[in-house]
């Protein structure tokens, strides 16, 4: 059972900073968003400086806030490559990053020099895309992460926990940004039942 350490009561003072990274990983529709901005609420409760970014790319909700499925959001800064992200970050405790695993390779390295420089920094995104492969840089961020939280959402067709992200539109392009309209969150059998479907 993953027990979040208590992060807001770590002091922030130049002499004695120490940077780590936190990885919330799952399907669509399993409250990654959501888990991140919690803990940005925190830090802010605990008044710590934040920054979030997301890809340029994600405009479904809105061009700049970072947005949940239910509709928490904070506001965020859209960045078109993983570089963007280091020359935003100086003035900040703690970095968030959304929708992780839309960002360009160099992310790994980003993530890493922001950790390496004392940050706090919280991180959210698939770790599996639409045929159930791992996604992007995700498992490379995964391994260098000091935690590592894997949410899950609720299967559409049986009620069980869902891990997987179900394809409804049948374009194969590894990146189709949407929602309910193109995807489901599925268990694994019901994935693969749907895979099978799809092939036959």
């Amino acid at each position: 059972m993953f027990v979040e350490p208590n992060f807001e009561n770590i002091s922030y003072t130049n002499s004695a900073r120490r940077g780590w990274v936190e990885v919330i990983c799952g399907s669509m529709f399993s409250g990654k968003t959501e888990e991140l901005i919690r803990r940005i609420n925190r830090a802010k409760i605990a008044g710590q400086k934040f920054q979030i970014f997301k890809p340029e790319m994600d405009t479904r909700y809105h061009d700049e806030n970072v947005v949940s499925h239910n509709s928490n959001f904070l506001p965020g800064i859209p960045v078109a490559s993983a570089s963007q992200i280091l020359s935003l970050s100086e003035n900040f405790d703690v970095i968030a990053i959304d929708e992780i695993q839309f960002f360009d390779g160099g992310i790994v390295n980003v993530i890493n020099e922001l950790a390496n420089n004392g940050k706090r920094v919280i991180v959210a995104g698939l770790d599996m895309d639409f045929l159930g492969n791992p996604f992007g840089c995700m498992p490379q961020i995964m391994a260098i992460a000091e935690f590592v939280t894997k949410v899950h959402a609720i299967c559409v067709v049986c009620g069980n926990p869902a891990s997987y992200s179900f394809r409804l539109n049948p374009n194969n392009s590894k990146i189709l940004i949407g929602e309910t309209e193109n995807y489901q969150a599925r268990c694994r059998k019901c994935f693969l039942d749907g895979m099978k479907n799809n092939v036959d």
